[in-house]
Protein backbone atom coordinates (compact mmCIF):
# COMPACT_ATOMS: atom_id res chain seq x y z
CA UNK A 1 0.00 0.00 0.00
CA UNK A 2 1.75 3.33 -0.95
CA UNK A 3 2.26 5.62 1.69
CA UNK A 4 0.35 8.60 1.79
CA UNK A 5 1.64 12.17 1.33
CA UNK A 6 2.29 14.09 4.38
CA UNK A 7 -0.64 16.83 5.04
CA UNK A 8 1.00 20.37 5.24
CA UNK A 9 -0.56 23.33 7.05
CA UNK A 10 -1.04 26.28 4.59
CA UNK A 11 1.74 29.54 4.89
CA UNK A 12 0.77 31.21 8.36
CA UNK A 13 -0.18 34.93 7.38
CA UNK A 14 1.17 37.39 10.02
CA UNK A 15 0.49 40.67 10.51
CA UNK A 16 2.02 44.10 10.71
CA UNK A 17 5.36 42.39 8.66
CA UNK A 18 5.59 39.68 11.20
CA UNK A 19 7.84 36.78 10.11
CA UNK A 20 6.21 33.43 9.32
CA UNK A 21 7.36 31.51 12.39
CA UNK A 22 9.04 28.50 11.18
CA UNK A 23 10.89 25.28 12.70
CA UNK A 24 13.55 27.38 14.27
CA UNK A 25 10.89 29.05 16.36
CA UNK A 26 9.35 25.36 17.37
CA UNK A 27 12.22 23.32 19.14
CA UNK A 28 10.98 19.42 19.69
CA UNK A 29 10.41 18.98 23.53
CA UNK A 30 13.51 20.68 24.47
CA UNK A 31 12.20 23.19 27.52
CA UNK A 32 14.27 26.24 27.24
CA UNK A 33 14.54 29.17 30.13
CA UNK A 34 11.69 31.93 29.57
CA UNK A 35 13.80 34.78 30.10
CA UNK A 36 17.12 35.75 27.78
CA UNK A 37 19.71 36.28 30.38
CA UNK A 38 22.58 38.72 29.88
CA UNK A 39 20.34 41.41 28.16
CA UNK A 40 20.32 44.06 31.12
CA UNK A 41 24.01 43.70 31.81
CA UNK A 42 24.74 44.11 27.39
CA UNK A 43 22.79 47.15 27.52
CA UNK A 44 24.58 48.55 30.71
CA UNK A 45 27.50 48.49 29.16
CA UNK A 46 26.15 50.42 26.23
CA UNK A 47 24.41 52.82 28.26
CA UNK A 48 28.24 53.18 30.42
CA UNK A 49 29.91 53.76 27.06
CA UNK A 50 30.79 57.61 25.85
CA UNK A 51 32.49 57.14 22.95
CA UNK A 52 31.68 54.52 19.90
CA UNK A 53 33.38 52.36 17.34
CA UNK A 54 32.19 54.51 14.26
CA UNK A 55 31.97 57.99 15.55
CA UNK A 56 32.89 60.53 18.97
CA UNK A 57 30.22 62.44 20.04
CA UNK A 58 31.76 65.40 19.60
CA UNK A 59 32.02 64.60 15.49
CA UNK A 60 28.21 63.39 15.52
CA UNK A 61 26.85 67.31 14.61
CA UNK A 62 29.92 68.11 11.90
CA UNK A 63 28.72 64.53 10.39
CA UNK A 64 24.49 65.26 10.66
CA UNK A 65 25.93 68.62 8.88
CA UNK A 66 27.63 66.82 6.16
CA UNK A 67 24.88 64.20 5.47
CA UNK A 68 22.18 67.74 5.45
CA UNK A 69 24.63 69.49 2.72
CA UNK A 70 25.17 65.87 0.62
CA UNK A 71 21.32 65.75 0.94
CA UNK A 72 18.90 68.40 -1.67
CA UNK A 73 15.93 69.04 1.26
CA UNK A 74 13.19 71.36 0.42
CA UNK A 75 10.08 72.02 2.25
CA UNK A 76 7.64 74.82 0.97
CA UNK A 77 3.68 75.41 2.05
CA UNK A 78 1.65 74.98 -0.90
CA UNK A 79 -2.50 75.83 -1.70
CA UNK A 80 -4.45 72.31 -1.02
CA UNK A 81 -5.17 72.15 -4.52
CA UNK A 82 -1.67 71.88 -5.60
CA UNK A 83 -1.85 69.04 -3.11
CA UNK A 84 -0.86 66.17 -6.17
CA UNK A 85 -2.91 63.40 -5.32
CA UNK A 86 -4.93 64.80 -2.55
CA UNK A 87 -8.09 65.83 -2.34
CA UNK A 88 -11.20 67.14 -0.56
CA UNK A 89 -13.90 63.96 -0.86
CA UNK A 90 -17.36 64.40 -1.95
CA UNK A 91 -19.66 64.73 0.81
CA UNK A 92 -17.47 64.59 3.81
CA UNK A 93 -15.04 66.67 2.98
CA UNK A 94 -12.19 64.71 4.63
CA UNK A 95 -8.76 64.74 3.08
CA UNK A 96 -7.60 61.80 1.48
CA UNK A 97 -5.30 60.66 -0.97
CA UNK A 98 -6.63 59.07 -4.12
CA UNK A 99 -4.66 55.77 -3.62
CA UNK A 100 -7.42 55.37 -0.68
CA UNK A 101 -3.75 54.65 1.46
CA UNK A 102 -0.98 56.74 3.59
CA UNK A 103 -3.59 58.89 5.60
CA UNK A 104 -6.42 60.62 5.82
CA UNK A 105 -7.77 63.98 7.27
CA UNK A 106 -11.20 63.94 9.04
CA UNK A 107 -13.35 65.27 11.51
CA UNK A 108 -14.17 63.88 15.20
CA UNK A 109 -16.95 65.05 17.46
CA UNK A 110 -15.55 64.69 21.30
CA UNK A 111 -17.50 64.64 24.29
CA UNK A 112 -15.56 64.10 27.93
CA UNK A 113 -17.53 63.54 31.25
CA UNK A 114 -13.98 64.40 32.86
CA UNK A 115 -11.12 66.99 32.24
CA UNK A 116 -11.37 71.04 31.81
CA UNK A 117 -13.44 70.97 28.70
CA UNK A 118 -16.34 69.07 28.36
CA UNK A 119 -16.80 68.95 24.64
CA UNK A 120 -15.07 69.56 21.77
CA UNK A 121 -14.56 69.02 17.31
CA UNK A 122 -11.18 68.71 15.54
CA UNK A 123 -9.65 67.23 12.48
CA UNK A 124 -7.56 63.98 13.18
CA UNK A 125 -5.67 61.38 11.24
CA UNK A 126 -6.66 58.85 10.44
CA UNK A 127 -4.21 56.52 9.27
CA UNK A 128 -4.94 52.67 9.94
CA UNK A 129 -1.67 50.94 9.17
CA UNK A 130 0.67 49.42 11.56
CA UNK A 131 4.51 50.99 10.38
CA UNK A 132 7.75 49.80 11.67
CA UNK A 133 9.94 51.96 14.00
CA UNK A 134 13.09 49.61 14.39
CA UNK A 135 16.95 50.09 15.41
CA UNK A 136 19.45 47.66 14.59
CA UNK A 137 21.84 46.52 17.20
CA UNK A 138 25.41 45.06 17.08
CA UNK A 139 28.72 44.45 19.56
CA UNK A 140 31.79 45.86 18.56
CA UNK A 141 34.25 45.67 20.92
CA UNK A 142 32.16 43.80 23.11
CA UNK A 143 29.54 46.92 23.20
CA UNK A 144 26.02 47.19 21.62
CA UNK A 145 25.68 49.75 19.14
CA UNK A 146 22.64 51.00 17.52
CA UNK A 147 22.51 51.63 14.13
CA UNK A 148 20.97 54.88 13.50
CA UNK A 149 19.93 57.17 10.32
CA UNK A 150 20.00 60.78 9.97
CA UNK A 151 16.46 61.24 8.09
CA UNK A 152 14.69 64.07 6.85
CA UNK A 153 11.01 64.61 7.40
CA UNK A 154 9.11 67.63 6.85
CA UNK A 155 8.06 68.50 9.71
CA UNK A 156 11.32 68.83 11.72
CA UNK A 157 12.30 72.46 12.89
CA UNK A 158 15.82 71.42 11.45
CA UNK A 159 14.71 68.72 9.08
CA UNK A 160 17.53 66.08 9.55
CA UNK A 161 17.62 64.48 12.30
CA UNK A 162 18.47 61.05 13.88
CA UNK A 163 15.80 58.83 13.58
CA UNK A 164 16.12 54.65 13.79
CA UNK A 165 17.57 52.22 11.54
CA UNK A 166 13.90 51.52 10.00
CA UNK A 167 10.61 54.31 10.29
CA UNK A 168 8.57 52.84 7.75
CA UNK A 169 4.88 52.65 7.24
CA UNK A 170 3.41 49.94 5.57
CA UNK A 171 2.87 51.68 2.48
CA UNK A 172 6.39 52.53 2.65
CA UNK A 173 7.77 49.26 2.64
CA UNK A 174 5.46 47.52 0.55
CA UNK A 175 6.14 50.04 -2.08
CA UNK A 176 2.78 51.61 -2.14
CA UNK A 177 4.36 54.63 -3.70
CA UNK A 178 7.14 52.88 -5.88
CA UNK A 179 9.94 54.43 -4.59
CA UNK A 180 12.91 52.79 -3.77
CA UNK A 181 13.50 50.06 -1.36
CA UNK A 182 13.67 50.80 2.44
CA UNK A 183 17.43 50.64 3.44
CA UNK A 184 17.67 47.36 6.01
CA UNK A 185 13.99 46.49 6.53
CA UNK A 186 15.27 42.52 5.82
CA UNK A 187 16.65 42.68 9.63
CA UNK A 188 13.13 43.52 10.74
CA UNK A 189 11.39 40.44 8.15
CA UNK A 190 13.19 37.81 6.30
CA UNK A 191 16.56 38.11 8.62
CA UNK A 192 14.60 36.91 11.43
CA UNK A 193 13.71 33.65 10.41
CA UNK A 194 16.75 32.55 8.27
CA UNK A 195 19.35 33.05 11.23
CA UNK A 196 20.92 36.58 10.43
CA UNK A 197 19.28 38.83 13.22
CA UNK A 198 17.27 37.93 16.45
CA UNK A 199 14.56 40.11 17.98
CA UNK A 200 15.44 42.05 21.78
CA UNK A 201 12.42 43.81 21.83
CA UNK A 202 9.26 44.18 19.99
CA UNK A 203 5.59 46.06 21.27
CA UNK A 204 3.10 47.81 19.69
CA UNK A 205 2.99 51.36 21.17
CA UNK A 206 0.70 54.51 20.44
CA UNK A 207 1.21 57.42 18.72
CA UNK A 208 0.15 61.02 19.73
CA UNK A 209 -3.41 60.25 20.67
CA UNK A 210 -5.01 64.30 20.33
CA UNK A 211 -3.90 63.95 16.58
CA UNK A 212 -4.17 60.56 15.22
CA UNK A 213 -7.04 58.53 15.84
CA UNK A 214 -6.08 54.64 17.08
CA UNK A 215 -2.45 54.62 15.42
CA UNK A 216 0.01 52.17 16.57
CA UNK A 217 3.43 51.44 15.62
CA UNK A 218 5.59 48.14 16.00
CA UNK A 219 8.49 49.41 18.20
CA UNK A 220 11.67 46.81 17.44
CA UNK A 221 15.13 46.13 18.35
CA UNK A 222 16.81 43.38 16.51
CA UNK A 223 19.88 42.16 17.14
CA UNK A 224 22.15 41.33 13.62
CA UNK A 225 24.22 38.12 13.92
CA UNK A 226 26.11 38.70 10.71
CA UNK A 227 28.15 41.87 9.24
CA UNK A 228 25.82 44.74 8.37
CA UNK A 229 26.79 47.07 5.35
CA UNK A 230 27.25 50.66 6.28
CA UNK A 231 25.08 53.02 3.88
CA UNK A 232 25.49 56.64 3.82
CA UNK A 233 23.26 58.68 6.13
CA UNK A 234 23.30 55.98 8.92
CA UNK A 235 26.21 55.72 11.76
CA UNK A 236 26.72 53.44 14.81
CA UNK A 237 26.29 55.09 18.61
CA UNK A 238 26.15 53.55 21.99
CA UNK A 239 23.37 54.15 24.02
CA UNK A 240 25.46 56.58 25.86
CA UNK A 241 26.17 58.09 23.16
CA UNK A 242 22.81 58.62 22.63
CA UNK A 243 22.10 59.64 26.00
CA UNK A 244 24.63 62.48 26.00
CA UNK A 245 22.46 63.25 22.86
CA UNK A 246 19.32 63.52 24.13
CA UNK A 247 20.76 67.05 25.65
CA UNK A 248 20.72 68.39 21.97
CA UNK A 249 17.36 70.24 21.33
CA UNK A 250 15.66 68.88 18.01
CA UNK A 251 18.73 65.96 17.52
CA UNK A 252 17.20 62.64 18.04
CA UNK A 253 13.79 62.66 16.80
CA UNK A 254 10.75 61.15 18.37
CA UNK A 255 10.69 57.93 16.75
CA UNK A 256 14.14 57.01 17.89
CA UNK A 257 12.79 58.12 21.54
CA UNK A 258 9.99 55.92 21.64
CA UNK A 259 12.37 52.95 20.49
CA UNK A 260 14.80 54.00 22.93
CA UNK A 261 12.20 53.81 25.80
CA UNK A 262 11.64 50.24 25.17
CA UNK A 263 15.02 49.33 25.27
CA UNK A 264 15.88 51.38 28.59
CA UNK A 265 12.82 49.59 29.88
CA UNK A 266 14.81 46.26 29.51
CA UNK A 267 17.61 48.22 31.14
CA UNK A 268 15.42 49.38 34.43
CA UNK A 269 13.17 46.96 34.97
CA UNK A 270 14.88 43.51 33.86
CA UNK A 271 12.15 40.80 32.51
CA UNK A 272 14.22 38.30 34.76
CA UNK A 273 14.91 39.58 37.96
CA UNK A 274 16.53 36.27 38.97
CA UNK A 275 19.16 36.84 36.15
CA UNK A 276 22.74 37.31 38.18
CA UNK A 277 24.01 39.79 35.12
CA UNK A 278 21.30 42.23 36.33
CA UNK A 279 22.79 45.66 37.45
CA UNK A 280 19.17 46.79 38.66
CA UNK A 281 19.97 47.78 42.10
CA UNK A 282 17.68 45.66 44.53
CA UNK A 283 16.27 48.48 46.02
CA UNK A 284 14.74 50.47 43.09
CA UNK A 285 13.92 46.87 41.32
CA UNK A 286 11.47 45.32 44.34
CA UNK A 287 10.40 48.55 46.70
CA UNK A 288 7.81 51.52 45.64
CA UNK A 289 5.51 53.61 47.02
CA UNK A 290 2.57 50.90 45.76
CA UNK A 291 2.61 47.14 45.24
CA UNK A 292 2.18 46.62 41.27
CA UNK A 293 -1.30 45.18 42.02
CA UNK A 294 -2.21 48.34 43.94
CA UNK A 295 -0.90 50.92 40.42
CA UNK A 296 -2.50 48.02 38.38
CA UNK A 297 -6.18 48.30 39.89
CA UNK A 298 -5.76 52.19 39.99
CA UNK A 299 -4.91 51.95 36.65
CA UNK A 300 -7.84 49.46 35.70
CA UNK A 301 -10.39 51.79 37.52
CA UNK A 302 -9.17 55.07 35.60
CA UNK A 303 -9.56 53.15 32.06
CA UNK A 304 -12.88 52.24 33.39
CA UNK A 305 -14.19 55.24 34.86
CA UNK A 306 -13.22 57.89 31.86
CA UNK A 307 -16.22 58.18 29.52
CA UNK A 308 -14.82 59.59 26.59
CA UNK A 309 -17.32 60.01 23.18
CA UNK A 310 -15.45 60.20 20.54
CA UNK A 311 -17.94 59.77 16.97
CA UNK A 312 -16.65 60.69 13.56
CA UNK A 313 -18.46 63.37 11.36
CA UNK A 314 -17.47 65.02 8.27
CA UNK A 315 -14.17 67.15 7.71
CA UNK A 316 -16.40 69.59 5.95
CA UNK A 317 -18.94 70.67 8.40
CA UNK A 318 -16.61 70.64 11.80
CA UNK A 319 -18.08 73.38 14.23
CA UNK A 320 -15.58 76.35 15.10
CA UNK A 321 -12.72 75.45 12.45
CA UNK A 322 -13.14 77.49 9.31
CA UNK A 323 -11.02 76.44 5.84
CA UNK A 324 -9.41 78.89 3.17
CA UNK A 325 -7.13 77.49 -0.04
CA UNK A 326 -3.72 77.18 2.51
CA UNK A 327 -5.29 76.24 5.63
CA UNK A 328 -7.88 74.58 7.97
CA UNK A 329 -7.39 76.79 11.71
CA UNK A 330 -9.64 76.99 14.51
CA UNK A 331 -11.50 79.88 14.94
CA UNK A 332 -10.22 81.43 18.00
CA UNK A 333 -6.95 80.64 16.88
CA UNK A 334 -5.98 77.71 19.01
CA UNK A 335 -4.55 74.12 18.87
CA UNK A 336 -3.20 73.36 15.41
CA UNK A 337 -3.70 74.40 11.52
CA UNK A 338 -4.16 71.81 8.32
CA UNK A 339 -1.50 73.05 5.90
CA UNK A 340 -0.25 71.65 2.94
CA UNK A 341 3.54 71.11 1.77
CA UNK A 342 5.45 70.11 -1.15
CA UNK A 343 8.85 68.04 -0.29
CA UNK A 344 12.09 67.32 -1.59
CA UNK A 345 14.14 65.61 -0.07
CA UNK A 346 17.27 63.58 -1.98
CA UNK A 347 18.19 60.81 0.55
CA UNK A 348 14.07 59.15 0.75
CA UNK A 349 12.79 56.76 -1.07
CA UNK A 350 10.76 58.77 -3.00
CA UNK A 351 12.58 62.31 -3.33
CA UNK A 352 9.88 64.28 -3.63
CA UNK A 353 5.73 64.41 -2.93
CA UNK A 354 3.25 66.62 -1.37
CA UNK A 355 0.70 66.22 1.90
CA UNK A 356 -0.97 67.99 4.57
CA UNK A 357 0.45 68.51 7.70
CA UNK A 358 -0.88 69.74 11.38
CA UNK A 359 1.20 72.74 12.55
CA UNK A 360 0.32 73.11 16.45
CA UNK A 361 -0.29 76.68 17.46
CA UNK A 362 2.48 77.53 20.25
CA UNK A 363 5.41 75.06 22.08
CA UNK A 364 4.12 72.19 24.59
CA UNK A 365 5.19 72.20 27.85
CA UNK A 366 6.09 68.40 28.65
CA UNK A 367 7.45 67.39 32.54
CA UNK A 368 7.75 64.63 34.93
CA UNK A 369 7.41 65.60 38.12
CA UNK A 370 10.29 62.84 39.94
CA UNK A 371 11.05 62.24 43.57
CA UNK A 372 12.85 59.94 46.17
CA UNK A 373 11.29 57.88 48.11
CA UNK A 374 13.51 56.09 50.78
CA UNK A 375 15.80 56.65 47.85
CA UNK A 376 13.78 55.02 45.42
CA UNK A 377 13.07 57.26 42.62
CA UNK A 378 9.59 58.18 41.33
CA UNK A 379 7.86 59.52 38.63
CA UNK A 380 4.66 61.55 39.01
CA UNK A 381 2.28 59.70 36.21
CA UNK A 382 -0.97 61.13 35.04
CA UNK A 383 -3.59 58.99 33.61
CA UNK A 384 -4.26 60.93 30.84
CA UNK A 385 -7.55 60.65 28.50
CA UNK A 386 -7.00 60.96 24.73
CA UNK A 387 -9.38 60.89 21.75
CA UNK A 388 -7.32 58.59 19.91
CA UNK A 389 -6.04 55.81 22.04
CA UNK A 390 -7.68 52.71 21.50
CA UNK A 391 -8.05 52.31 25.26
CA UNK A 392 -9.52 56.10 25.93
CA UNK A 393 -6.47 56.35 28.45
CA UNK A 394 -2.74 56.26 28.36
CA UNK A 395 0.34 56.62 31.37
CA UNK A 396 1.55 60.03 30.74
CA UNK A 397 3.82 62.32 31.77
CA UNK A 398 2.48 64.96 35.21
CA UNK A 399 2.22 67.74 32.85
CA UNK A 400 1.64 67.91 28.77
CA UNK A 401 0.28 70.51 27.93
CA UNK A 402 0.17 73.59 25.41
CA UNK A 403 0.06 76.81 27.87
CA UNK A 404 -1.95 78.74 25.04
CA UNK A 405 -4.58 76.60 24.60
CA UNK A 406 -5.70 76.45 28.43
CA UNK A 407 -5.25 80.20 29.10
CA UNK A 408 -8.78 81.31 28.48
CA UNK A 409 -9.35 78.81 30.99
CA UNK A 410 -10.17 80.32 35.20
CA UNK A 411 -7.56 78.94 37.39
CA UNK A 412 -9.84 76.55 39.68
CA UNK A 413 -9.92 74.80 35.69
CA UNK A 414 -6.45 74.96 34.70
CA UNK A 415 -4.30 71.22 34.63
CA UNK A 416 -3.16 70.31 37.90
CA UNK A 417 0.84 71.11 38.12
CA UNK A 418 0.80 73.11 34.58
CA UNK A 419 1.57 77.17 36.62
CA UNK A 420 4.34 75.29 38.70
CA UNK A 421 6.23 73.93 36.39
CA UNK A 422 5.90 76.99 34.06
CA UNK A 423 7.08 79.45 37.20
CA UNK A 424 9.49 76.91 38.37
CA UNK A 425 8.12 76.29 41.64
CA UNK A 426 7.40 73.13 41.13
CA UNK A 427 10.99 72.16 42.14
CA UNK A 428 14.46 71.59 41.00
CA UNK A 429 14.84 71.58 36.70
CA UNK A 430 17.38 68.59 35.94
CA UNK A 431 16.37 68.59 32.54
CA UNK A 432 15.49 70.50 30.23
CA UNK A 433 15.49 70.56 25.73
CA UNK A 434 13.21 71.10 23.25
CA UNK A 435 12.11 68.29 21.23
CA UNK A 436 10.25 67.82 17.94
CA UNK A 437 7.21 65.82 17.81
CA UNK A 438 6.78 63.35 14.41
CA UNK A 439 8.11 64.93 11.58
CA UNK A 440 6.21 62.96 8.93
CA UNK A 441 2.91 64.18 10.03
CA UNK A 442 3.05 67.76 12.08
CA UNK A 443 5.16 70.60 11.14
CA UNK A 444 7.17 72.69 13.45
CA UNK A 445 5.63 70.74 16.48
CA UNK A 446 7.74 71.40 19.59
CA UNK A 447 7.59 70.24 23.23
CA UNK A 448 10.10 71.70 26.28
CA UNK A 449 10.78 68.21 27.83
CA UNK A 450 12.04 68.75 31.27
CA UNK A 451 12.16 66.81 34.45
CA UNK A 452 11.72 68.39 37.90
CA UNK A 453 12.93 67.13 41.31
CA UNK A 454 10.72 67.43 43.82
CA UNK A 455 10.82 67.56 47.71
CA UNK A 456 9.88 64.42 49.25
CA UNK A 457 6.74 65.23 50.64
CA UNK A 458 5.59 66.81 47.19
CA UNK A 459 1.71 65.54 46.05
CA UNK A 460 1.75 63.25 49.96
CA UNK A 461 -1.72 63.18 48.66
CA UNK A 462 -2.15 62.13 44.99
CA UNK A 463 -4.57 64.19 43.08
CA UNK A 464 -7.13 62.25 41.48
CA UNK A 465 -6.10 60.89 37.90
CA UNK A 466 -2.12 60.87 39.70
CA UNK A 467 -0.25 58.14 40.91
CA UNK A 468 3.39 58.03 42.10
CA UNK A 469 5.20 54.66 40.12
CA UNK A 470 9.04 54.11 40.58
CA UNK A 471 10.68 54.34 37.73
CA UNK A 472 10.87 50.31 37.27
CA UNK A 473 6.89 49.92 37.96
CA UNK A 474 6.45 52.66 34.90
CA UNK A 475 9.14 50.96 32.98
CA UNK A 476 7.30 47.82 33.40
CA UNK A 477 4.31 49.27 31.43
CA UNK A 478 6.23 49.73 28.49
CA UNK A 479 6.38 46.55 27.56
CA UNK A 480 2.64 45.92 27.14
CA UNK A 481 1.19 47.36 24.21
CA UNK A 482 -0.57 50.85 24.53
CA UNK A 483 -0.43 51.70 28.07
CA UNK A 484 2.25 54.24 28.23
CA UNK A 485 2.16 57.44 25.96
CA UNK A 486 4.75 58.56 23.34
CA UNK A 487 5.36 61.52 25.66
CA UNK A 488 5.77 59.51 28.66
CA UNK A 489 8.17 57.31 26.84
CA UNK A 490 10.45 59.91 25.65
CA UNK A 491 10.70 61.50 29.32
CA UNK A 492 11.59 57.47 30.50
CA UNK A 493 14.33 57.30 27.91
CA UNK A 494 15.84 60.54 29.05
CA UNK A 495 15.58 59.29 32.73
CA UNK A 496 17.55 56.18 31.90
CA UNK A 497 20.07 57.15 28.99
CA UNK A 498 20.63 60.75 29.53
CA UNK A 499 20.15 61.08 33.28
CA UNK A 500 20.72 57.85 34.90
CA UNK A 501 22.48 58.74 38.48
CA UNK A 502 20.86 61.52 39.23
CA UNK A 503 16.91 61.44 39.40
Amino acid sequence: MPTPPLLTAPPVRTPHGAPPRTAAHRPGGALRPRHATGLPERLARSAAAGQGHHLSTEELPEWLARRRAAGRFRVSRVPFAELDGWSFAAGTGNLVHRSGRFFSVEGLHVTSEDGPVPEWHQPVIRQSEVGILGILVKEFDGVLHCLMQAKMEPGNPNLLQLSPTVQATRSNYTKVHRGADVRYIEYFTSALTDGRARVLTDSLQSEHGAWFLGKSNRNMVVEALDDVPLHDDFCWLTLGQLGALLHHDNLVNMDSRTVLSCLSAALTDPTDPTDPANPAVPAERDRALHTDQELLSWFTHERARRALTVRPVPLKDLPGWEWDALAGRHREGRYFDVVGVAVEAGNREITSWRQPLFEPRGRGVTAFLTKRVDGVPHVLVHARAEAGFLDTVQLAPTVQYTPGNYAWLPPDRRPPFLDQVLDGTAGTLRYDAVHAEEGGRFLNAESHYRIIETDADFAAEEPPGHRWFSRAQLASYVRQANCVNVQARTLLAILDLALPARV
